[in-house]
């Protein structure tokens, strides 16, 4: 590739990324969960201060002070909180149980097994998953899945070494050779490894719920009658909240996408003991979605669900066609191919 010339070799300590990137993306699920609790302490203020409470002939609503010091010591039961953390335990249950397919739901795909690989390169891919899985020290074999599919990409999902699955296009199969394939599928069981593809379905789920429990409290308030002073407070607050949340989870999901990628090429040169495959296999996705850009676009149109599988996809989709302009690296889920490239150790020479 004659691009690749143009990087020369720096040094990077891996293990420190790993470390750094982990606490981060703790930090980001810790916020999230907190944002969630606040959400529901927020309904229960509304409850509180909406519907009141029978005092002798007379109907007593409690000011927004009086309500949030009654939940915060407990004079008042936070139920709203409480059931809204018992729904967000339920829903992560459901999407544990069934994540396989909903991180393959829209795609034509089949599983491959030693007995039913259908092809050299099918037979190639299975065993290059079961060395990098020996290498990684994984005591259960993911199962694989091929997407049939043109474009370049690929992703793992999992919530433990035993229910782990990796998934990897028809395109990105035949157009890496084995090194760089070694390297993509390193890539994806160190995402397993270090358990945060667990760690952003958790965060996704939870942030559909936010926002779900907002859009709720907001109508909720709009139709309310309660007029005082605490209630209009209350409700400058949700209306804010309600326009204000949606960004600032899908900024928290970038966020924590990128430290993702970050982490799990750091995870595929530990793996195999060099980082030029990866940084190969990178570029060359690269310049196959700027070669077909449009092909590529109109593929994923086509597939449905794929807003689901973005974040965990090895290349964001919606890069084609991109050549890395300064605003939309900053609103993709993925660092630029020119950021990847510099944290394997490679820099651009001038």
């Amino acid at each position: 590739m004659k691009d690749f010339a143009k990087y020369s070799i720096k040094a990077a300590d891996w293990r420190k990324q790993i470390r750094e990137n982990e606490r981060r993306t703790k930090v980001v699920i810790l916020l999230f969960v907190l944002i969630y609790l606040g959400i529901g302490f927020l309904i229960d203020l509304v409850l509180q201060t909406s519907h009141g409470y029978q005092q002798g002939y007379q109907i007593v609503h409690l000011t927004l002070s009086q309500a949030a010091y009654g939940l915060v010591t407990l004079k008042l039961f936070p139920i709203a909180t409480v059931i809204a953390g018992i729904v967000a335990v339920l829903s992560l249950l459901i999407t544990y149980s069934l994540h396989n397919k909903i991180m393959l739901m829209g795609t034509e795909y089949r599983e491959i097994t030693p007995e039913n690989a259908r092809t050299m390169e099918e037979k190639q891919l299975y065993n290059v998953v079961e060395e990098m899985k020996v290498a990684a020290g994984m005591s259960y074999m993911p199962k694989v899945y091929i997407i049939e599919a043109n474009y370049m990409n690929a992703f793992a999902s999992g919530f433990s070494e035993k229910s782990a699955m990796v998934a990897i296009t028809r395109g990105l199969m035949t157009k890496l050779d084995r090194s760089e394939l070694q390297a993509v599928m390193a890539h994806e069981l160190s995402h397993i490894r270090h358990h945060d593809i667990k760690l952003t379905l958790t965060a996704s789920v939870l942030s559909n719920l936010t926002l779900i429990a907002i859009d709720i409290l907001f109508w909720n308030v709009i139709f309310s009658r309660n007029n005082d002073r605490g209630g209009n407070r209350l409700m400058v607050i949700i209306v804010l909240l309600r326009y204000l949340l949606p960004l600032i989870t899908i900024l928290l999901m970038m966020y924590l996408s990128r430290t993702r990628e970050y982490m799990a090429d750091a995870g595929s040169v530990e793996l195999i003991r060099d980082n030029e495959p990866m940084a190969r296999a990178l570029m060359k996705i690269h310049q196959d979605y700027q070669a077909n850009a449009d092909a590529y676009a109109s593929d994923y149109r086509r597939t449905a669900h794929e807003e689901v599988r973005r974040a965990s996809y090895i290349y964001d989709p919606s890069q084609a066609g991109l050549r890395g302009a300064d605003l939309s690296s900053a609103f993709s889920t993925h660092p630029s191919l020119k950021q990847r490239l510099q944290a394997l150790g490679f820099e651009q020479q001038q």
